[in-house]
């Protein structure tokens, strides 16, 4: 079903929602930076228990703009729980991100060095969209370091009609003021502008250069424990994403809300924490 620009917009809304409420979660947790091979990474650790997840943002995402209920409401006597701001995203700059057709296979790599960094040898990947693609080539290209793996709002591939979706999108001065003004105080309008268009014509590229393929042959490689989750509705991504990571990752189960968009892990916090910790924490 061909879903209009304006349905893709309105998620990104909802995450910028949360950026406003950034200072008074500063708070509860400390942001702290380490230096990996490509660069400086910024992130936040809560938690003392004894097993360790990374969550990984999606698009353009932050530690506070996407993992805020998580680091607020995961058990922390049961996780130790990691949130990073992505190289080149947030405070993980400089370098300045580079949406090369590699870029997530790039930023894999970064995780396993960041969490060796760390000395973290062993964790579960909590993924959100872009964050998720991260997280399936990582687990793919990682096994040993990998314990569980959880994904949502993800795909291995591109659809003709999201490409289109997401060039119609592609000028920020397409997107009402309320939107844009969150990221623009992340990045500056400036960087925010040229971080989506390279970020859309990143997508082009990929399309073009591997016919919509990102990491598709190797879901195969996934042995970890996997958890799908998806909300029916997600105006970015197709609901045959979700179909395709569970049946072509062995073993793996999956969880649709059926009001659920894009942010699930926002709109149903409480509710997927609960089931993103069950999953974890099962033997």
């Amino acid at each position: 079903m061909l879903i209009t620009a304006k349905k893709i917009i309105s998620p990104v809304s909802y995450l910028c929602k949360t950026v406003c409420r950034t200072l008074s979660t500063s708070a509860v947790a400390k942001e702290e930076k380490i230096k990996i091979k490509d660069g400086v990474i910024n992130y936040v650790k809560v938690g003392n228990g004894a097993h360790h997840a990374l969550f990984l943002p999606g698009a353009l995402g932050t530690i506070w703009t996407e993992g805020k209920p998580q680091i607020e409401g995961f058990n922390r006597d049961k996780f130790t729980l990691v949130v990073w701001d992505p190289p080149g995203y947030g405070k993980s700059r400089p370098p300045e991100k580079v949406f090369s057709t590699d870029f997530y296979d790039r930023d894999a790599d970064a995780a396993y060095e960041f969490m060796k960094a760390l000395k973290i040898p062993k964790y579960s990947l909590l993924g959100f969209s872009d964050g998720g693609i991260t997280s399936l080539i990582h687990a793919a290209k990682y096994p040993d370091a990998v314990n569980k793996l959880v994904v949502w709002g993800t795909n291995s591939f591109i659809l003709p009609n999201e490409l289109e979706m997401y060039k119609k999108i592609r000028d920020i001065n397409s997107w009402s003021k309320r939107m844009r003004e969150p990221l623009v105080e992340i990045y500056g309008e400036e960087l925010f502008a040229k971080y989506w268009a390279q970020w859309v014509d990143g997508m082009e590229a990929l399309y073009k250069t591997k016919d919509g393929n990102i990491c598709a042959e190797l879901l195969k490689n996934i042995k970890c424990p996997t958890f799908i989750l998806y909300g029916q509705k997600d105006p970015l991504v197709d609901s045959v994403h979700a179909s395709h990571l569970h049946t072509h990752i062995d073993g793996s189960r999956i969880h649709l809300y059926p009001e659920g968009k894009h942010h699930i892990h926002l709109k149903y916090a409480e509710d997927f924490n609960q089931r993103v910790q069950e999953f974890l924490l099962k033997p």
